[in-house]
C-alpha cells in the first residue's frame, strides 16, 4: 500500500451563496491523499500498471471548473467522488480551502475522507 499525495492544486470555480460570491469564480485551493495497492507496480516497473493519477487530476480540474457550489463540502464531495471512481483507490482524503473567504484569514477549509 503506498501514498499519493497531490498538493496545492490551485483552481478557480464559483462556490458561494452570499450576494457577492454569486456567478463569481474564486480561487481554492486542493489537496489529496490516496491510499492504493501498489504490489503491481512494485513488481512490474511499468508504466501502463501505475495509478494514472495525471488522468485523475485531469477530470478533477475539468468538473471543478465548469461547475457551481453554494457550499465547499459540496465541491469536496465531488472531487472525493472522481477519485474514488477509481477501484484501486482503497482510502481518499480531500482538503478544499476557499482562499480569502474570511477577512484576515488566508483561507476557510474544510475535509473530507472516504475508504472502501
Amino acid at each position: 500500500m503506498s501514498t499519493l499525495k497531490i498538493k496545492n492544486l490551485l483552481l478557480r470555480t464559483c462556490v458561494g451563496f452570499n450576494p457577492h460570491e454569486i456567478g463569481k469564480r474564486q480561487d481554492v485551493n486542493i489537496n489529496i491523499t490516496i491510499d492504493y495497492d501498489t504490489s503491481k507496480e512494485e513488481q512490474s516497473d511499468k508504466p501502463e500498471d501505475a495509478l494514472d493519477y495525471r488522468t485523475i487530476t485531469k477530470e478533477i480540474i475539468n468538473k471543478v471548473e465548469k461547475s457551481q457550489f453554494n457550499l465547499i463540502e459540496a465541491l469536496g464531495r465531488m472531487v472525493l467522488d472522481c477519485i474514488m471512481a477509481n477501484e484501486r483507490v482503497k482510502y481518499a482524503e480531500v482538503e478544499i480551502d476557499k482562499l480569502h473567504a474570511l477577512r484576515f484569514s488566508e483561507s476557510v477549509s474544510m475535509t473530507l475522507s472516504q475508504s472502501r
